[in-house]
This record gives C-alpha cells, sequence and structure tokens, in this order.
C-alpha cells in the first residue's frame, strides 16, 4: 500500500492487494485478494472489490459491488488513422459509478475518452460485459451477460438489455425501453421501446415478418 492511500481502519484489505498512491477506501469496504487499485481512485463506504479486480481513473459511490476479474477505467478503443498506420488517441476521462451498482465478472468498462464513463444507480451489470468509453447508463439500468456497448451511447434509465445485444455508438436509448437477446441496434429508441432482431425493430414488426417467412417457407408445393 503506499504511503500516501488513505484506508479506513474499518476496511478489509485482502491479500497481495496493491493499493497506489492518493488512493481513497472509504469505511466497510472489503478488497479480495491480487485486486489493484490504481493511483487517484476513490472508493465509497461498504464497497466490495472481488479478487483480481483491477480499477484506475475511477470514483466508486457508496455500495457498489465489482466481481472478480472485472476491468474498471483503461482505455477506450480510439485511434486515428494515419498514412503510417493507426495513432492510439489519449483516454483522458473517468469511470463514474453511482451508488449501489453491482458490476459482474470479467466485465470490463473503460473509461471516457473527453467526458467520463457514467454507471448509473442502482444498475446491475452481468459478467463478460463490454462498456465503452463515453458511455452513459441511467438508473437502475439491467445489462445482461456478452453485451457490447460502443462509445457514447447514451442509456435512460430502467433500460434492460438482453444477453448478446450489441449497440453502435453515438445512441441514445430513451427510458424504459427493452432490448432483446442478441439484438443488433443501429438507431436511437424511444422511451419504452421494445426491440428484437438484428438489425432491431419494433416487436410487432418482428414478429410479423417472422410469420410471414414461416408462411413463405411452408407454403404448398
Amino acid at each position: 500500500m503506499a504511503p500516501s492511500a488513505d484506508v479506513d481502519p474499518t476496511a478489509q484489505i485482502g491479500a497481495f492487494v496493491c493499493i497506489e498512491e492518493r488512493v481513497r477506501i472509504g469505511p466497510g469496504c472489503r478488497v479480495g485478494p491480487y485486486a489493484s487499485i490504481a493511483g487517484g481512485v476513490v472508493v465509497g463506504e461498504d464497497c466490495r472489490i472481488g479478487a483480481h479486480a483491477s480499477i484506475s481513473h475511477a470514483l466508486l459511490g457508496a455500495r457498489v459491488c465489482i466481481h472478480p476479474g472485472a476491468r474498471i477505467g483503461q482505455e477506450g478503443f480510439s485511434f486515428a488513422r494515419t498514412k503510417t498506420g493507426y495513432l492510439t488517441i489519449p483516454q483522458l476521462g473517468r469511470v463514474l459509478i453511482e451508488d449501489d451498482v453491482e458490476i459482474g465478472a470479467n466485465t470490463t468498462i473503460d473509461r471516457g475518452s473527453v467526458q467520463d464513463t457514467v454507471i448509473g444507480a442502482g444498475s446491475r451489470l452481468d459478467n463478460l460485459v463490454q462498456i465503452g468509453h463515453n458511455v452513459r447508463l441511467g438508473r437502475c439500468c439491467v445489462i445482461v451477460a456478452q453485451v457490447g456497448i460502443s462509445g457514447s451511447t447514451v442509456l435512460g434509465d430502467f433500460v434492460q438489455v438482453g444477453g448478446q445485444a450489441a449497440m453502435a455508438g453515438h445512441l441514445h436509448i430513451g427510458d424504459g425501453a427493452q432490448i432483446g437477446a442478441q439484438a443488433g441496434v443501429i438507431s436511437d429508441a424511444p422511451a419504452g421501446a421494445v426491440l428484437l432482431g438484428s438489425p432491431a425493430q419494433p416487436r410487432h414488426q418482428f414478429f410479423r415478418q417472422v410469420a410471414t417467412l414461416k408462411r413463405m417457407v411452408h407454403q404448398p408445393k
């Protein structure tokens, strides 16, 4: 533990944890073995950080639960094409994780490029979720396993996203929208939308297309 780190005496720190300079860990926290907390990270009260998790460039609220192997605050996938190849663009933002968020095992959350990546209060992220840079999740979003959300997409409050769904970048998904498993979202979605398929479309339209295809396949010769 670095000399300038401020760890509350009530926090429980596991074996072989790395805590760098200027880290602040609040009361009642538990940090699992081999976790890595990089310089300047702030961890609020009663947080749980699992074994082998790594956190950098991040501010955590209270009662955040991070499961083992999660990666939070690494550089986003951002580069410019040049005549000689690709040039990595520096990522200058942070990850802000609000109160009562749960982040599943081996989930990755990129820090922002020019603004912060935000995970809204009460949200639940399953295992193996990828959150790109500058993404903003509203309150109480539910993101199921293997979802990928590209950079700068914004989700409203209480959005639900099924497993293996994918979203293009710079989209806006309205409050309460529901996105089905394996959907491919390439355009904005209004509040309350229910989307299925790839490319994603409203539920009733999707089922009409499925029914039409079935009738075509089963037409008598």
